[in-house]
Parts: structure tokens; sequence; C-alpha cells
């Protein structure tokens, strides 16, 4: 799942509060299987082998996925279903209401599927955008185009690692300090590969970078530029200037390193070489009395790039760049040429989605509420909500039992602790309003500008937020999103109505299977409020340390003996596990299966039995199934915040019931002596 160090303040239904679980109306039916699972493998030796080794070995990857697994297959199956409401929308007498929201999903749909359409238009949507750059003739002109350019898309969820193509990323979310209204953030970004690590000089990121610089050349030759491979060449070393000064992942993660606010006033004496007057006029931000920077460094660097480098240079770059984020929605050769260098270089996958499914992604990105109320509609049914309230509040409360009978930790930080559980806010299924786009046009005839103007629309409602009180409502994702959220900053929990299905929720199964699941799942975005970045915010998402000196002693020693854990996981021959840059993740999985077996425990109360907890866990292990390609994998071990599938699953060496349920005994590959197993939360 994903985790967000800071974002809106959430609610949906109501604070959901630590409370006694629910009782089992009768003993739960022991049905869960594990006919996958490798039989001549023994669970103390690979517990993910055991259980998956025969599904893993029969599976092949589909040519169009970088991975497949349990997460792949519901958004398999979520595809389907929105394929199947966008068919119904079709329908010259569509069955669905229409309004203005549904026509804009309809437009946007059939703009993207209409390919002759975009071979027609060729670059005329850019042209705009392209002639602004080629008269960029002063560095004051210069600082204009790239404030212009500036668009609120930060994903929340990897504000750690943003490395946008846009020179910064721009966030606007409650401040750190000031929970009750909306700030500005401004991080690191300027590179077309995914990461700063990619620009290193190592023999593996080396045939990328050359394979990157071969992509710049092509994009801009189709555009018509001359000497493009010269060209590409000097836009390449921008980016790698740029990425030198950019924060590493684990760098990043460390919340209190962001905390910088800068007044507008500063910026020319902190970061010198740009017209910040010009920059932050064509931003919109010029009314602004701060900004929170939270990559100083490499807002630095930009700044002094800006001055330093030719004008001609920074023409080529933004043109490559605006050719580059625009090339899916160009004539076709634009088309695959970005899919072959993003999608088959770097993530390894050899055939691309279908037009279809990368239409309905795109109307997901642009349009997610008008398409998510749809998707709730007609598959997320009331009574699967009132059973995952249910189940969220058995994990809180189970939770909160575990902080009490902590030993390590002082009373007045417990105390902080059940205040942070007591004010959770959780949002199930959809958001308690929709996001309205009334302003926003649609054209069934111009795909590329349909995303432009999305792109805008959002920024523009994203700045209008800046100083006004905090939506503590507000979601970021949609509901036909397969993943979940934490939130910290404004201590909320997000479960989108997409996650909420089988295999990760079947309303027909075994609680044990729903609870080895979902329920970890649960647990794991609870836990997030308390792993290494979220136990730095309190209560009300202000970043503060709560804890006693001894307390924050104890839980750092603990988190450096699981981080060393996963440093010895060997993923690829060369590259492992990066357990301080996983860290919370990590801690979030542990936690979370401890609360949700726990939880399910309350819920047998006496006929809880070993077998319950084999069949628990291997719930937990099968929701856990996946296989990646070399490349997706490299990508994930190299900028991910979670460990891969397989070692997550090995969470289990550290949880007392597996020993006792699977009979593991010392000397099996994953045993762990009671004393070295990690116990946090």
């Amino acid at each position: 799942m994903k985790k967000s160090l800071i974002s809106l303040l959430y609610c949906l239904t109501a604070s959901v509060s630590a409370q006694s679980p629910s009782p089992a109306a009768a003993p739960h039916p022991v049905t869960t299987s594990t006919s996958n699972a490798h039989t001549t493998v023994r669970a103390g030796d690979d517990f993910y082998e055991f259980v998956n080794g025969e599904w893993e070995q029969k599976t092949e990857i589909p040519a169009d996925r970088g991975s497949w697994g349990v997460f792949s297959m519901q958004m398999r199956d979520t595809e389907l279903q929105l394929q199947k409401i966008m068919q119904q929308l079709l329908q010259p007498e569509s069955k669905l209401a229409v309004t203005a929201e549904s026509n804009k999903v309809r437009d946007f749909y059939l703009a993207y599927m209409d390919e002759a359409r975009i071979e027609t238009l060729g670059l005329s949507p850019l042209q705009p955008q392209l002639e602004r750059i080629a008269a960029i003739k002063t560095r004051r002109q210069l600082a204009q185009i790239l404030g212009a350019s500036i668009r609120a898309d930060v994903d929340p969820l990897n504000l750690s690692r943003y490395s946008t193509e846009n020179i910064f990323g721009l966030w606007v979310a409650q401040g750190f300090h000031d929970p009750q209204h909306n700030h500005a953030y401004l991080l690191q970004g300027g590179l077309g590969l995914p990461d700063q690590v990619y620009y290193q000089a190592k023999p593996k990121m080396q045939a990328l970078q050359q394979q990157y610089r071969q992509h710049i050349a092509t994009l801009l030759q189709l555009a018509g530029l001359k000497d493009s491979a010269a060209r590409a060449e000097k836009i390449f070393q921008l980016e790698l200037a740029l990425a030198a000064s950019h924060t590493t992942r684990q760098e990043s993660d460390e919340v209190t390193k962001a905390d910088n606010s800068w007044k507008l006033s500063e910026f020319s004496r902190r970061a010198p070489g740009m017209d910040w007057r010009a920059f932050f006029a064509s931003a919109q931000l010029n009314r602004q009395q701060s900004i929170t920077v939270w990559h100083p460094k490499a807002v630095i660097r930009t700044a002094q790039l800006v001055q330093s480098h030719d004008l001609h240079v920074w023409r080529d770059y933004l043109t490559f760049h605006t050719l580059n984020h625009a090339a899916s929605l160009l004539p076709k050769a634009f088309a695959e040429q970005h899919y072959a260098f993003y999608g088959v270089a770097l993530a390894g996958t050899p055939s691309q989605a279908p037009r279809e499914r990368r239409a309905i992604a795109a109307v997901d990105e642009a349009l997610g509420d008008a398409l998510g109320q749809l998707y709730v509609q007609q598959y997320f049914p009331a009574e699967n909500k009132a059973r995952i309230t249910t189940m969220v509040s058995n994990v809180i409360a189970a939770f909160s039992r575990r902080i009490d009978k902590l030993d390590w930790m002082a009373a007045s930080t417990k105390a902080q602790a059940q205040e942070k559980l007591k004010t959770l806010y959780v949002g199930i299924g959809y958001p308690d309003r929709w996001k309205s786009y009334q302003g926003l046009a649609i054209s069934p005839q111009e795909a590329l500008g349909n995303q432009l103007r999305a792109e805008q629309f959002a920024t523009q409602q994203a700045l209008a937020k800046l100083g006004k009180t905090v939506d503590r409502s507000e979601w970021v994702m949609s509901s036909q999103t397969v993943n979940a959220a934490n939130l910290p900053l404004q201590n909320a929990l997000i479960f989108p109505a997409a996650i909420l299905q089988a295999p990760m929720f079947d309303a027909t199964a075994d609680e044990a299977q729903n609870y080895g699941a979902i329920g970890a799942v649960i647990g794991h975005e609870i836990s997030h409020s308390f792993d290494d970045s979220g136990a730095q915010f309190d209560a009300q998402g202000r970043l503060r340390n709560w804890w006693t000196a001894q307390d924050l002693s104890h839980f750092k020693e603990m988190g450096q003996a699981l981080a060393t854990q996963y440093n010895a996981y060997q993923a690829l021959p060369d590259l492992a596990v990066n357990g301080q840059q996983t860290l919370n993740e990590n801690i979030s999985d542990l936690a979370g299966l401890s609360a949700a077996l726990d939880a399910y425990h309350a819920t047998l109360g006496k006929a809880a039995s070993l077998q319950h907890d084999r069949l628990f866990i291997a719930g937990y292990a099968l929701a856990w199934r996946n296989k990646s390609r070399e490349a997706s994998l490299r990508r994930q071990l190299l900028t991910g915040g979670h460990s891969p599938a397989r070692y997550r699953t090995a969470t289990v060496r550290n949880v007392d019931e597996w020993y006792r349920a699977y009979d593991v005994q010392a000397g099996q590959g994953l045993y762990l002596a009671p004393e070295k197993r990690v116990k946090v939360w």
C-alpha cells in the first residue's frame, strides 16, 4: 500500500474510534485454501515459496504488464468493470444517469480513442506552448515560462521522491505547523528518468542513459528539429546537473529535513540565479507570504543552472519535455517512441496495454470522481461498506490494546498515541463529497487539449485552496483505485472501493482469509500513523515530537533492527533490498499484521485455534503473491518505498504465532530466536 508523509485532512464517514470488536455470531468455517503451495519447500525456510511457489511456477506475466499478482488481478478486474461502464455510457439510450459529469467522462474517452483525429491534429495542440518556448530571449522570460509550466500534479503518496519533468513539483496541502490552513510546498523536479539514481555512473544505469539520449533525440527529430543528437546530449547534461542536486529517497523521507519555510522575499538571496519575482508571478504564487521548500538543495542548484546554462539549451530542454509529456496523445510515431522507452526499456514490458485500457486510465486521471460516482453505484454494495467499517473498528481496537500492553513505552507517550487513534478519520469506499468539474471544457475531438485543460483545471483548483481552511474530507485518490493510503499529516486513512473486492476482500470467503488479506492492509495503514515517519506527527497532524527521549530511542533501535533484517534480502544478484529506504513500509507490514491477527482472535473468542492462525497467515501470504519482470523489480528496489512481495511475506518471521502455527524450528531459513524477533507496536 502506498503511504503519504503528508496530505489533505480527510474524513469520510465519521471518526472511527477504538471500540470493542464485534463478536462472532458463530464459529468461522475453516475454508481458506493453500492449494498453490510448493509442497517441497518448508514453511520455515521460505514462507512465500511455501504458499505461492506452485502459482509462481505456473504463472506468466501478461505481455503488457511489468508485474503480475493479486493487486494486478484486482486492477484488471476493475478495468473490466470500468470498461462495462464506458460501454453503457456510449450507448444511445444509456441506462446510466446522464449528467454533465458523465458526459465529460464519455467525451474524454471518445477523444482519446479517436486516433485518426489525433493524427490529423499533429502537433497543433502544442503549437502555442512550443512558440512561447521558442520566443525565450532573456533569463526573465525563461523564469516566466518555468513558472507558467508548473502543474499541481504532485502525487501526495510519493512526495519523498518526486522528480517530475516539471522543473519543480508544486503541492498544496495543510501546513506542517498550521494544520488548519493550506500552504504551498515546492519539491525537486526537472528529470525525465524516474529518479536521481538513474543518472549515476553505473553500468546498468549508463545503458539506460544512452537509450534515454536516443529517446530525446528521436522526439526532437520527429518534431522537425535539426541536429537532434547534439541537442539531446546537451539536454541530458542539463538533467545530469539537476539530478546531482536531488535528494535521495532515503534522505527525503526524513520529514524534518523538508521543514523549510522560506519567505518569498528570501528566495533571491537563498537561491540566486532565478528571477523569482517573475517565476512566482507566472506560477500564481506571488501572493503567498512563504513557501515550504521540501528539497532546498535542488531548488538552489536549479536556480544556478537557470543562470549558467545557455538559453538555447533551456529552450531545447523545455521543447523536449513539452513533447515528452504529451507524446501518448500525439501522432502514432511520438506515442510509439514514448512507449518504447518508458514501457519497454524502463519497465521491461514488451507490449503496450490496449488503447481502451489506456483511455480509461486517462479518464481516471483527469475526471476521477466523475468516473468514481458511476463505479460505486454499480460495484460497491452498502453491505460491503458496513462489513469493512466493522473490520476497521476491530483492527483499531486491537491496535489500541497493543499500545496499552507495551512495556517499554511511558504513560505520557501512550496517551499521545491513543489520542491519534481516537481522532483517526477513516474513508471507506468513496468520499463524502465528490469533486466538481464544472468549468472544465471537454471535447470529443480534442484528446490532448482535454488532457492539458484537465491538468490546468486541477492546478487552478489547488491554487484556489491556498490560505483557505483545510477540507478534511478531501480524498487523494479515486474510488476506483486499487490501493489504500495513510495520510499522517491529516491523521486519516483511505480505503477506496476498488481494493475492497476479491481477492483482498471476499464477502463469501472465510473471515480468516479476509482478516489475513484486507485486515492486514487495514492494520498496515493504521500502523503508518506510527511508523518512523508517521510517528513524527501528532493527533492534529502537526509535525511535533510527542515522544519521551527514552521511548524514541527504543523505537529507533527497533526500526534499525528491522532495517538490518531487510538489508540481508538479496532480490537481484547485484541489488539487495534497502532496509532503511523501505523501513516505514516494513514497520507497517509488521505492526499491521500483528494488529489484524489480534483483531481476528477477538472475533473468534474462545474458538481461536492454531488452525485459524494457520489459515489467517496463509491468507496474508496469498495476498502478497506477485511476479515481476527484472526491469520493474530493479526500479522498485532503486526508487520504491515497498519491499518486494516475497520479503513482505517474510514479515511473518517476527510473529510468534507463525512459529506455532507452522511448527517452525531452529535451523530453518527464516527462523529467528525469540529475542531476535522485532516487536514494533
